[in-house]
């Protein structure tokens, strides 16, 4: 049963989509290429804090757990000319005090608008655990 009575004709109302030519395919598997990088980009940017602190984190657990092990339990702290510490502190103070520095700085960085400042505040507080197993296991 035809509503026309034109054979083999279109059906009024409906229109046909004309051949895509190749060009015209490029451009859309390009177009769909650019949608999925920038939705990657854009997860990317979203994850930049994630992405920024993991490799922060890991370095300092690993100082943290090192120094655990290596440091007397009496670390000595702003070491005089003389070659005699000023100052004594146990060593889970000396342990944990700079990975709550490094953590804290991180915390300030998923709080602020600008990450990368107190990113790399938290990458220069690294050097402390640093400067401390090698202050008190080679002292001058």
């Amino acid at each position: 049963m035809k509503k026309s009575g034109v054979d083999g004709a279109a059906q009024p109302g409906t229109v046909q989509k004309p051949a895509r030519s190749g060009m015209e395919k490029a451009a859309a598997v390009v177009a769909k290429g650019n949608s999925i990088i920038n939705l990657i980009f854009v997860w990317a940017f979203r994850l930049r804090k994630f992405v920024m602190a993991a490799p922060v984190v890991y370095v300092a657990l690993r100082l943290a757990a090192y120094n655990m092990e290596h440091l007397p339990e009496q670390v000595g702290i702003d070491l005089q000319t003389t070659g005699e510490f000023a100052r004594t502190i146990s060593r889970q103070f000396a342990v944990m005090g700079p990975l709550g520095l490094t953590l804290g700085c991180l915390l300030m960085m998923f709080f602020a608008r600008k990450a990368t400042y107190a990113w790399a505040i938290s990458v220069f507080t690294l050097a402390l655990p640093l400067l401390l197993l090698v202050s008190n296991l080679y002292p001058a």
